[in-house]
């Protein structure tokens, strides 16, 4: 169901990782209500396209970047921001779930510790401070960070560097909403559970759909499409004083 948002008309919207997934549903659901996107992609250009294509918009275009380049992060900020003219909300969605267990070489483990913290937490912080800066000059704006249930049950031994960077995500998202609440910008945090998306179907062809199923209080997998009706809310305006709060999306496979 598509709840209508008005607030969202002529909201202008950065969301990170928007080609696929989570990202992908996000992008949509804020179009659908009346939002100009900012699409960002690092490899997948047909699918951001696409979904651009999909709602025949004049005023939403596409953006590529690789966000383990902080390089690639500063461009990204200065080419959306020469598009758009103004931010209204940074959606921080984009990330990677990458695998390294202990009993891997030293420095291979590490490649793959850095590559994560890269991406889910280095560019996010340098988008973050790239926000606040613009929304200081335009008397405010949101900030959405889409976390982890890790962050709060923890991870499996394959995945430290994963758990690691939401942790910091989560962290940082909190003190921007303690910091920057006098300067009218609000920070929110989601922390989903598994969501079938390509980045969870690695751990479901290894470890097989029925390990995460067993674990959820409700029937099915979350799908992409469960949590942005929650972050068009939170770029709506209409939880501003819930700002530095984290909502749980998994299912109900974590109660805090």
């Amino acid at each position: 169901m598509n709840v209508r948002l008005n607030e969202l008309k002529n909201q202008s919207i950065l969301v990170t990782g928007a080609s696929d997934g989570i990202g992908r549903e996000i992008a949509r659901y804020l179009m659908q209500n009346g939002a100009r996107v900012a699409i960002h992609y690092n490899s997948n250009k047909k699918a951001a396209i696409d979904l651009l294509k999909e709602f025949g918009s004049d005023d939403s275009d596409v953006f590529q970047a690789d966000l383990g380049d902080l390089g690639n992060c500063l461009k990204l900020w200065k080419d959306v921001l020469k598009a758009f003219g103004q931010l209204d909300s940074v959606v921080l969605n984009a990330g990677v779930y990458l695998e390294h267990a202990i009993e891997e070489e030293d420095q291979k483990w590490l490649d793959t510790w850095s590559r994560t913290l890269a991406i889910n937490l280095d560019a996010a912080g340098l988008l973050t401070k790239k926000a606040i800066e613009h929304f200081k000059l335009t008397g405010g704006g949101r900030l959405i960070f889409i976390a982890s249930r890790a962050v709060f049950r923890g991870e499996t031994e394959e995945y430290l560097g994963y758990a690691a960077s939401k942790g910091g995500m989560v962290s940082l998202a909190r003190s921007v909403a303690r910091s920057f609440g006098k300067y009218n910008i609000k920070s929110f945090i989601i922390a989903p559970g598994f969501v079938r998306t390509a980045m969870a179907n690695q751990f479901i062809e290894t470890y097989g759909e029925k390990r995460i199923c067993d674990e959820l209080a409700l029937s099915k997998l979350t799908e992409p499409k469960d949590v942005s009706p929650l972050v068009a809310l939170m770029c709506s305006g209409l939880m501003d004083h819930a700002t530095g709060t984290t909502v749980d999306i998994n299912a109900g496979s974590h109660i805090r």
